[in-house]
């Protein structure tokens, strides 16, 4: 853990009144935002909400429009290089030589930073368990491998601030499993805080603190992932016919969405006080109701029921 200085708060990243505008076109909209020491927090949305652009920013490589970014204390574009030095980031694949070993990757990348001393190769290499394969060229390593040597190399700094954009893409479910466990250990072990960028909601939920949920470059809910999980749980109805009841209760005001599923039930969010009274409408509009059943919701009920079913990439 890094000396605290003047500067220094449990507040590791703070995003206020963030804003980056391309012509006529806002890609994102004046968000706000706070990563706490430690913590894992998930920034959440489908592909194309402005999750990308949103780190580019807040590690320089673009210019907001209009807001802040403080890192460690440090506003990041009047003291760069005293902010950006507690930020280890991949955006996108991790930028690595195939035809080097790991560790000579790392290696490479420690030259380029300054006091990196040597053993921080090996702590970095144990951190990110490739002890057995350090020595090995990269161009043998699987894909969840290759992502934790550019963890590995993210960490070379001993940074406060983790960035990973998209860090599960393309790995299969034993390395998404590694991945998440990983990191976890990196912040319950290390103090480390790491943002994560994500479309995929599923594991957003299983490893994250806090999760901001962006949607068309807003972020219209942030909170920790169990006080969101405890809104309108999803409601699964059978109904006959099911088209007319999907309709009708579509049509309800206090249904803030619903779907038809692909074996003929209707997914709904309603408050749970008012299911009697969606019942007794379909009955009345002659449509029989044969089942009723609560689901357990997930940040995907969530995320569909604050952008009115909207799952577009």
């Amino acid at each position: 853990m890094s000396t605290k200085t003047p500067h220094t708060t449990n507040t590791v990243l703070s995003v206020h009144n963030l804003s980056k505008r391309i012509g006529k076109r806002e890609i994102v909209k004046n968000i706000t935002f706070d990563v706490q020491k430690g913590e894992i927090f998930g920034f959440l949305g489908p592909n194309g909400a402005g999750k990308t652009t949103t780190i580019r920013m807040l590690v320089g490589l673009i210019r907001p429009t209009a807001g802040r970014v403080m890192i460690g204390g440090y506003p990041l574009h009047q003291r760069f290089l005293d902010a950006i030095r507690h930020v280890g980031c991949i955006v996108e694949n991790p930028e690595l030589y195939p035809y080097l070993t790991g560790r000579e990757n790392l290696e490479h990348f420690a030259r380029m930073q300054p006091d990196i001393p040597p053993e921080r190769i090996l702590e970095v290499t144990q951190l990110v368990e490739l002890e057995e394969r350090i020595d090995d060229p990269v161009k043998t390593y699987s894909l969840g491998m290759r992502q934790r040597l550019g963890i590995a190399q993210a960490l070379l700094g001993n940074p406060q601030l983790l960035i990973l954009d998209e860090p599960t893409n393309g790995l299969d479910p034993a390395g998404i499993r590694d991945m998440r466990r990983f990191i976890r250990r990196l912040s319950e072990e290390q103090g480390i805080s790491v943002f994560i960028s994500s479309h995929i909601l599923h594991e957003v939920q299983l490893i994250c603190d806090r999760v901001a949920i962006i949607h068309e470059g807003e972020i219209i809910r942030t909170g920790p992932v169990h006080q969101l999980l405890e809104g309108d749980a999803p409601v699964q109805w059978r109904l006959e016919p099911a088209d007319r009841g999907f309709e009708k209760i579509r049509s309800l005001p206090y249904v803030t969405a619903a779907e038809m599923l692909p074996n003929g039930a209707v997914r709904t969010h309603i408050p749970e006080d008012r299911i009697a009274d969606a019942n007794r409408h379909l009955i009345e509009a002659g449509i029989r109701v044969e089942g009723i059943q609560r689901k357990q919701a997930t940040l995907e009920d969530v995320f569909l029921q604050m952008t009115g079913g909207s799952d577009d990439d």
